[in-house]
């Protein structure tokens, strides 16, 4: 649905956007993420039409944004993130404003303006006048013109931003709904979202793409091999090389002053059952046995985004080591019992 081929946008010497070129496929959510200034805004301005680029292009439901902008922005709803609303409005005053704005009959701004409010949970606050609500609910209000000429294509920036937890619950479950009629590109800084949300996530620093995947894609390429936190009561001696010699063990490690030890697993396998075995064979008291929390997806972003691995762009991804996966606090590894 989106096509967006080396879009690059400069400001005199100065290049926010350099040659990102991406898809979003029809029925799918792509989140965007990037830290501040990483040219996630410039981006998704430059593709909902409002910023021409430098040079590049971008077709919206194979229609050429710019050589045809009013049939491909006809497809297009967009949120961006600092809503502009005019304050001395009441909500349904703005929402008819805006559906004739799209260019909707008399009859289908009625029909299209009751679906709105309700999927955007307004109808307690349609008859209040915009300058009253809550930056909450103006975001809604924000999400609700986008959503009232039932586009194709929605682009939401940051839509969560500035709500309640209660109400990022509800606007989660609205983009999902949407998501089942619309093709989403989603740009947000909140990562759990993305990991909730999104089905695929393009990472995006210094004007450049520098990974992307789906979230379970870029977690077992950063993450390395699988492993597991084994604790023993009293550290039995002759216990590591036991482990060690395993199926499926290639090493293991200290894990830290509680007495843990970190078995590194081959890829795919799951020697669980026999350090069970093995722990009841020897006797030994087994007191924790658990699989290693594996990288998240803040943690990807976190370390994609340092200027170490920055600096070198989409090459310097290829050589980087994988994510050491973080020893976790007790009670935080998923553990499920063994049994014979």
């Amino acid at each position: 649905m989106i096509e967006a081929h080396d879009l690059t946008r400069r400001y005199g010497d100065f290049t926010a956007v350099s040659g990102i070129s991406l898809s979003v496929k029809e029925g799918e959510i792509l989140g965007m993420l990037g830290p501040n200034g990483a040219g996630k805004t410039t981006t998704i301005r430059m593709i909902t039409g409002f910023l021409p680029p430098t040079s590049g292009t971008v077709t919206v439901d194979g229609k050429d944004l710019f050589e045809s902008p009013r049939e491909a922005r006809r497809q297009l709803g967009y949120l961006p993130e600092n809503v502009s609303l005019y304050p001395e409005m009441r909500v349904d005053e703005y929402l008819d404003y805006r559906a004739r704005l799209e260019g909707l009959s008399r009859g289908e701004t009625r029909s299209a303006i009751a679906v709105a409010v309700e999927r955007c949970l307004l109808g307690d606050v349609r008859h209040q006048i915009i300058g009253t609500l809550s930056k909450g609910f103006r975001q809604r209000v924000g999400l609700a013109t986008a959503i009232l000429h039932n586009p194709r294509v929605l682009v939401l920036d940051e839509p969560t931003v500035g709500l309640d937890p209660k109400q990022i619950i509800s606007i989660r479950e609205l983009i999902r709904e949407l998501g089942r009629q619309h093709t989403l590109l989603l740009s947000t800084h909140i990562l759990p979202e993305v990991e909730l949300l999104c089905d695929r996530v393009v990472i995006i620093d210094q004007g450049q793409i520098i990974a992307e995947g789906t979230p379970e894609s870029l977690r077992e390429r950063w993450t390395g091999n699988p492993s597991l936190r084994v604790i023993l009561k009293d550290a039995p001696s002759g216990a590591a090389e036991a482990l060690a010699s395993l199926p499926g063990v290639l090493r293991v490690k200290d894990g830290g002053p509680d007495g843990s030890w970190i078995l590194e697993c081959e890829p795919g396998s799951d020697p669980r059952e026999e350090v069970f075995r093995t722990a009841v064979s020897a006797g030994w008291v087994l007191l924790e046995l658990g699989r290693q929390r594996g990288a998240t997806l803040e943690d990807i972003f976190v370390r994609l985004t340092t200027a170490d691995v920055a600096a070198g762009g989409a090459a310097k991804l290829e050589g980087a080591p994988p994510l050491e996966t973080p020893a976790a606090p007790a009670g935080e590894n998923e553990t499920e019992e063994v049994v014979s």
